[in-house]
């Protein structure tokens, strides 16, 4: 293993990422058992009795074995408790103390491996230096020495020449000596650096390495240990626990249970007795010998007619025309009976019935299911100019909340700006200020910006609120003089200046009820009560609805009841209903005229 450092350095390193995965692992197993304590107690907390002493209930034995089977799973849940405290402080806590120390242990460690093997191969280095040194200046010496031998050999070289190489080659000789010298010492000294790395330094650091995994491994044994010791000690008081949910079980007793059943409801009365027989017969035989038939008094048995008209006069029939009724039973209260010159009797129907229909028909409106149903064509505006006013205030209202939060986050960005500007301009190691001018710029443009979005949207939800206040304004008045003139309307839809000049002619059909609604169709069209301007137009596709153009003016029959729909008529008589809030509504103050 002794040139096996990068091994044993993943190998350190696999092991600690296998300690801290436990780590997780038991980490997990602790939130299951947290979560599963507490949902264990919510469920004990939402099945638990709440009786108040003043209403006890019968005491069932199994009512009272599944109240202590919660109290004993209450108990359980506290014993999971336990389990993930001591999970938590005996195993996941130790396991990170000891991942934090073995983490600076191994670092240590191989800090040391690294200056052992940096300072060998510094050794090395200059060992073959001063062999390559050494090299270059046998080399030159052999050079030199060849150069004085050939000067010497020649007859024509001058003797200042043969000494001048004979001082050279002297000079070389000498350096190579030298670099011999050296390069032996540098060798000796790399040769004992060496086989003390091999032998001494890097066996230690390796025995170190070597120890560190072995606690590493007991250390996961003993938490392996303690993951189980954790469990296995609140086994006996679960045992327990378990044990007090089968004597509830036992303690169940079906036949006190049907005693307190029996003594809860019973009455103590007496059965009763046997019905006697009585005889109807005597009465016929009596009837027979009369020879006539009693007809019962009509005259006591009539009922109020105010009070049957009045609860069915709050109806509203769908589009104005109330549907086919079925025929109601002849009775005083619906007619009444005239005979002829031959003795025959025809029925006559009474007046009430006849005018309250003909002030149904008359005031009748169709539900339309909802406004929203109702789509308006046109481009999307900015301003929402486009929508009628209630929804464009909603609009408007929620893009301003929208561009204030985004504001806020503008202005607490330019506020970390400004705080960490000073930092910097207190700790200029830290960087440099001015570059964050450029970002806390384009921050105070984006604050400007978003102030004029927001003071022109509220410009226009200023502009809405005060048209909304002012139609409110007006219809209230005209709901005014509506009550002062709704006295006075008849029950055929006429308007009169007194209310006891009222009429009612005699009945002109003497039919079934059925045959009036197709007869009262086909009436006079209703007064109009005021006029209108359309503000936005409307395509009217749903049945019952009237389509207008924006600016154009239509006649009011009929004021809003409060579910946003307006009856409204064309110079050319065509009715229908049309939204409130697209329409500028102006009541007549007398109606009679209108």
């Amino acid at each position: 293993l002794k040139d096996q450092f990068d091994n044993l350095d993943k190998h350190t390193q696999w092991g600690i990422d296998f300690l801290e995965k436990y780590a997780k692992f038991v980490k997990e197993r602790i939130e299951i058992e947290q979560n599963y304590a507490k949902q264990l107690r919510n469920l004990v907390k939402k099945y638990c009795p709440k009786r108040s002493p003043k209403d006890e209930e019968p005491r069932f034995t199994s009512c009272i074995a599944f109240f202590n089977i919660l109290n004993e799973l209450n108990d359980y849940a506290g014993q999971r408790e336990v389990v993930a405290e001591e999970m938590g402080h005996r195993v996941y806590g130790e396991l990170m103390r000891y991942s934090h120390d073995l983490k600076t242990e191994r670092k240590m460690h191989l800090q040391e491996g690294r200056k052992a093997q940096q300072y060998l191969d510094m050794c090395w280095k200059q060992m073959d230096n001063s062999k390559k040194k050494f090299e270059r200046e046998c080399r030159e010496a052999e050079k030199a020495q060849q150069s004085y031998e050939r000067l010497d050999n020649d007859t024509n070289a001058t003797k200042a020449d043969v000494e001048k190489a004979k001082q050279q080659l002297n000079l070389r000789t000498h350096m190579a000596d030298e670099n011999k010298n050296e390069y032996a010492a540098q060798l000796q000294n790399f040769n004992g650096e060496q086989h003390k790395h091999y032998y001494i330094v890097i066996p230690q650091i390796y025995k170190q390495l070597q120890e560190m995994d072995e606690r590493r491994t007991i250390k996961l044994s003993e938490c392996y240990k303690g993951f189980a010791d954790s469990e296995r000690k609140v086994i006996p008081i679960i045992s327990k626990c378990l044990e007090g949910m089968i004597l509830a079980a036992k303690s169940v007793d079906e036949h006190r249970d049907s005693q307190l059943v029996i003594d809860c409801f019973k009455s103590g009365f007496e059965p009763p007795g046997d019905f006697p027989f009585e005889d109807y017969s005597q009465n016929i035989y009596r009837t027979i010998s009369d020879g006539t038939i009693s007809t019962p008094k009509q005259e006591g048995m009539r009922i109020d007619t105010k009070t049957t008209v009045g609860k069915a006069k709050g109806k509203l029939w769908l589009f104005g025309k109330k549907p086919k009724p079925q025929s109601p039973p002849l009775t005083p209260t619906s007619l009444y009976t005239s005979s002829t010159p031959n003795g025959s009797q025809y029925p006559i129907f009474s007046i009430e019935p006849v005018h309250y229909c003909m002030s149904d028909i008359k005031t009748g409106k169709p539900r339309i299911p909802s406004f929203r149903s109702l789509k308006r064509g046109g481009p999307a505006l900015e301003d929402f100019s486009h929508l009628p006013p209630e929804q464009r205030r909603k609009k408007l209202q929620q893009r301003i909340d929208e561009l204030n939060r985004e504001l806020q986050k503008e202005t607490d960005q330019k506020d970390a700006l400004i705080k960490m500007k000073d930092v910097y301009e207190k700790n200029p190691q830290m960087g440099d200020p001015s570059s964050l001018q450029p970002k806390l710029t384009e921050t105070m443009s984006n604050m400007d910006r978003l102030r004029m979005e927001i003071h022109k949207n509220e410009a226009w939800l200023s502009e809405v609120e005060g048209k909304v206040a002012a139609r409110s304004d007006r219809r209230h008045s005209s709901d005014i003089n509506h009550l002062v003139t709704q006295g006075r309307e008849s029950p055929e839809g006429s308007y009169t200046d007194d209310a006891n000049q009222e009429v009612r002619g005699p009945p002109q059909q003497h039919a079934h009820p059925s045959e009036f609604d197709d007869e009262f169709e086909d009436d006079d069209p209703l007064p109009a009560i005021g006029h209108c301007k359309a503000i936005y137009p409307f395509d009217g596709h749903n049945e019952g609805t009237l389509a207008m153009k924006e600016g154009e003016i239509l006649y009011i029959i009929e004021e809003d009841k409060g579910d946003g729909w307006t009856r409204a008529r064309r110079h050319n008589g065509e009715e229908g209903y049309v939204p409130t809030s697209y329409i500028d509504v102006t009541l007549e103050k007398n109606s009679k005229g209108a």
